[in-house]
């Protein structure tokens, strides 16, 4: 048992476990993207797949979001590494598999870069350059007062921008994980260009693997979706 999970302000993070049936101590973790949530249908796809593949999985809301505690307002990647170490924590001396999509990738780039408990690592689309990224997806915005991507139910917040700024990106982090790492990019996303996965890839120690899905968006939607869940869950299985 898990149990009840918190973050270090001592707000809920709410998770749906999928059990693997094989009571083993390792366990897939996986974290979403800005404005998303533990419920998106490629999460939910991915954590199935694993699941039936013999492998528990811990798909969770970053606090702030879905229907974790805390506000969506003070959501950063800042605080999303602090969750993260809340969730490893709860985990006690299970063996974590860290999967990020987008945002949530850059936080798991962060977290493995200073925790020996992420045994190995997946980035989906990852997010490698907060600062472009923020600029480009929300500069026209004014943070406190608008909204991301015209969701009412998303505003925007200077934290959130600042946070971003202070980041810059997080390139350097590669070369000091030295966990077996899978990259995974669509190569028709419009939201984290390819180009960040290239470049992090390019950083990144041994052992690393890249996969380029052509035709594929930013949630591997369609037709790639069922193409991400296999070559992830191949690849844990083989790397974890």
């Amino acid at each position: 048992m898990i149990g009840e999970i918190k973050n270090q302000l001592g707000e809920t993070l709410d998770y749906t476990l999928h059990s693997g049936g094989k009571n083993d101590s390792r366990i897939v973790v996986l974290g979403h993207g800005v404005t998303g949530n533990k419920d998106r249908p490629f999460i939910v796809a991915l954590a199935e797949g694993l699941a039936r593949a013999g492998l528990d999985c811990l798909r969770f809301s970053f606090s702030g979001n879905g229907l974790s505690g805390g506000r969506f307002t003070e959501s950063n990647i800042s605080k999303e590494v602090e969750d993260l170490g809340a969730v490893l924590d709860a985990l006690a001396t299970r063996k974590v598999c860290y999967v990020g999509h987008s945002m949530g990738a850059a936080v798991g780039v962060i977290r493995a870069s200073m925790d020996s408990r992420i045994r190995c690592l997946v980035s989906l689309a990852g997010m490698v350059h907060t600062k472009a990224f923020a600029e480009r997806e929300f500069g026209s915005v004014q943070p406190d007062h608008g909204f991301m991507w015209d969701d009412t139910k998303c505003p925007l917040s200077s934290s959130y921008m600042k946070d971003m700024a202070k980041i810059g990106n997080v390139l350097e982090k590669a070369a000091t994980i030295h966990v077996p790492w899978l990259l995974v990019h669509g190569e028709e996303d419009d939201v984290v260009p390819l180009q960040d996965s290239l470049e992090i890839f390019d950083r990144a120690a041994q052992p690393k693997e890249l996969v380029r899905l052509p035709g594929a968006n930013h949630v591997f939607a369609g037709e790639h979706q069922p193409l991400m869940v296999a070559k992830v869950v191949e690849w844990i299985r083989s790397e974890f």
